[in-house]
C-alpha cells in the first residue's frame, strides 16, 4: 500500500486538516538562532513538553522534526486506539442490551466500520491543535521540519541550516519492531503504525503479541465484529501478575477471541488467495491458522539511527536506545534524552514526566532523578488493567516481605449496577507496616481510578490513611476503601479484640 501525506491515510478532510496542522506544506523553517539554549530533536510528547517547557522559561529553543508534529501519541497510539475501544465498549454494551432490560440490539454491521474510524480520524484531527508547528511557532518556539542530524556535539544540521547549542534533548521517539520470523515480511502486515489506515472491517484479523496492544486490539476488533485470533508466546499480559493474565484469558474467551497462548510461531507466509498464514506450535502440535489480515503487536524499538550521535559523541545502542545516566545525560554532558528513545517505560505520560525531568537538569543545573518517578500505567481492555509501584515479583528480588489486600469488584454494589463486576483492587504493602508498595486495580475504569493509589504513595500516605478517605456511594473507587479496610481489620489482634471486648463489656455494666 502506498501511502501518500506523509503516511497519513486516506486523502480525505480529516487528515487533510490534520496534515495541515502538524506538517503544513508551506511551512517556512525561521532563520536559526545564533546559539539556543535548547535544541529538540523529535516533536513527539517528549519533545514537544520540552520545547514549551523551555520556551515558557524565556528560553530560545529550537524544535526539529522530520514527520509529523505530535508523534506515536496523536497519530498511531493512544489518541486513535482509544478513539476506536470507546466505539468498541459502545458496540459491547449493545451487544449486551438484553442485560440491562432492554430490546436485543443488532450486532455491528460490516458498513459500520467506515464511520468508526471516520470518527476516529476526525477526533485525532481536532486534538492535532494541540500539537500544530503554527501554535508552537506562536509560543515562541523556533520550529524545523526536516531531517536533523548532529554534526558535531554542539551543532545540528537540519535542511541546510546549522543549530549551534548550549544545550539539547533528543526526543526521538520508538517504532514497531516485528518479531523474527520466517516468512512475516514477505506476508505482508499491519503493525500500530498502519493499522489505523483500515477503511473496511477486516472479517478475521489474527494478531501476533499479547502485550497491552494485541489485547486492547484484539478485543476491539472483536466486538466490532471480527473473527479474532491472538498468538502469545507466554501468558497474556506476561509483565501484569498472574492473577491478572489468567482474568484476561478468561475475559477474552468469553469473547469468542481464539487464544493461543505458549505458542511459537514457525513461519508466516501468504496463501494464493492472499489470505495471511501462520504456522506455529502449540502444546507440541503443529497448527495452521490463517486470516485476511495479520496484526503484529510483538514490540518496539527506540529512533536511534541516522541521527549524526557518533559525531556529538552520544553513546547508543539499538536495543536500549539513546544511553542516559539516572539525569537523563547523555555520554555527551550537553545532550540529554527524554521518552521512548531512552527509556524501559514507554507511555506518553512516561515521555512528559522525562521531558521536564531533562530540561530542568540541562538548563537549570538541576539533580532530578528519573530513579525517583513513580510510575502508573493501564492496559485499556475492558476491564482496563492499571498498575503503580512494585509487584510481588521485584518485591521479593529486593528481599522485601510483604502483604496484599484485594477486594473482589463482584462485592462493590457500583459494578453490580452497572454489570461491570469482573476484576478487583489488589494492594501491597511493607509486612508489618501500612506503607503502600504498589497496587494493581483490574476494573471498568480502571485507569481512573489508580491515580488514588498514586497520589497515596507520592504523598506517603499509608494503607491506613486510605481506610478513612470518604467516597461517594456508589463508585467504583470505594473498592479502594474496602481494600483498605481489610488492612486495618488485619490489625485487629486477638490481643487488641480481647480488649474491645472487655471495654465493651464493661460499658455495658456501669
Amino acid at each position: 500500500m502506498k501511502i501518500p501525506n506523509h503516511g497519513l491515510f486516506p486523502d480525505d478532510a480529516a487528515n487533510r486538516k490534520l496534515l495541515s496542522l502538524v506538517h503544513p506544506d508551506n511551512w517556512q523553517n525561521p532563520s536559526p538562532s545564533p546559539c539556543y539554549n535548547l535544541v529538540v530533536l523529535g516533536a513527539g510528547s517528549a519533545g514537544l513538553i520540552s520545547a514549551i517547557a523551555t520556551a515558557s522559561l524565556g528560553g530560545r529553543v529550537a524544535l526539529v522534526e522530520r514527520h509529523l508534529m505530535g508523534g506515536d501519541c496523536l497519530h498511531t497510539g493512544c489518541v486513535p486506539s482509544k478513539s476506536l475501544i470507546r466505539s468498541a465498549r459502545v458496540a459491547a454494551d449493545l451487544k449486551r442490551a438484553g442485560d440491562f432490560g432492554l430490546s436485543p440490539q443488532s450486532g455491528v454491521r460490516k458498513e459500520d466500520f467506515s464511520r468508526i474510524m471516520e470518527r476516529l480520524r476526525n477526533i485525532r484531527a481536532d486534538i492535532g491543535e494541540n500539537d500544530a508547528a503554527a501554535r508552537y511557532r506562536d509560543l515562541g518556539v523556533d520550529v524545523f521540519l526536516g531531517e536533523g542530524m548532529f554534526t558535531g556535539p554542539d551543532t545540528l544540521d537540519v535542511a541546510g541550516q546549522t543549530l549551534r547549542f548550549k544545550k539539547a534533548v533528543i526526543a526521538t521517539g520508538a517504532s514497531a519492531v516485528p518479531p523474527p520470523i520466517p516468512g512475516l515480511k514477505e506476508t505482508g502486515f499491519l503493525d500500530n503504525e498502519t493499522l489505523f489506515f483500515l477503511t473496511e472491517r477486516p472479517e478475521d484479523l489474527l494478531v501476533i503479541g499479547g502485550g497491552p496492544i494485541g489485547c486492547e486490539m484484539a478485543q476491539a476488533f472483536a466486538r466490532l465484529g471480527s473473527r479474532v485470533s491472538l498468538v502469545q508466546d507466554t501468558r497474556l499480559l506476561p509483565q501484569e501478575s498472574a492473577e491478572v493474565s489468567r482474568l484476561m484469558t478468561e475475559v477474552l474467551e468469553e469473547e469468542g477471541i481464539q487464544l493461543y497462548t505458549d505458542a511459537s510461531i514457525l513461519k508466516a507466509e501468504e496463501l494464493p488467495d492472499g489470505r495471511k498464514s501462520l504456522v506455529l506450535n502449540h502444546g507440541g502440535q503443529e497448527i495452521r491458522l490463517d486470516a485476511e489480515t495479520l496484526l503484529v503487536a510483538a514490540g518496539r524499538k527506540p529512533r536511534v539511527e541516522g541521527l549524526g550521535l557518533e559525531k556529538a559523541g552520544v553513546r547508543y545502542n539499538t536495543k536500549q536506545g539513546i544511553l542516559v545516566d539516572d539525569f537523563l545525560r547523555t555520554s555527551n554532558k550537553r545532550i540529554y534524552g527524554a521518552g521512548d528513545c531512552c527509556m524501559a517505560w514507554k507511555f506518553t505520560h512516561a515521555a512528559d514526566a522525562s521531558a521536564q525531568i531533562a530540561v530542568q537538569n540541562a538548563l537549570f543545573m538541576g539533580r532530578k532523578r528519573v530513579s525517583r518517578l513513580l510510575m502508573p500505567w493501564c492496559t485499556y481492555t475492558d476491564p482496563e488493567v492499571a498498575h503503580v509501584g512494585m509487584g510481588e515479583r521485584e518485591a521479593e528480588t529486593l528481599g522485601i516481605e510483604v502483604e496484599t489486600f484485594t477486594f473482589p469488584m463482584e462485592e462493590n454494589d457500583r459494578a453490580k449496577t452497572e454489570g461491570e463486576k469482573k476484576g478487583f483492587v489488589s494492594v501491597m504493602v511493607k509486612r508489618g507496616s501500612d506503607r503502600i508498595l504498589g497496587a494493581t486495580m483490574v476494573s471498568s475504569h480502571a485507569g481512573e481510578s489508580i491515580g488514588i493509589f498514586t497520589t497515596a504513595m507520592a504523598a506517603g500516605m499509608g494503607l491506613g490513611a486510605l481506610a478513612s478517605v470518604i467516597h461517594p456511594y456508589p463508585t467504583q473507587a470505594e473498592a479502594i476503601r474496602r481494600a483498605a479496610g481489610l488492612y486495618r481489620k488485619s490489625r485487629l489482634t486477638p490481643r487488641i479484640a480481647a480488649l474491645l471486648r472487655g471495654w465493651l463489656d464493661m460499658a455495658r455494666k456501669y
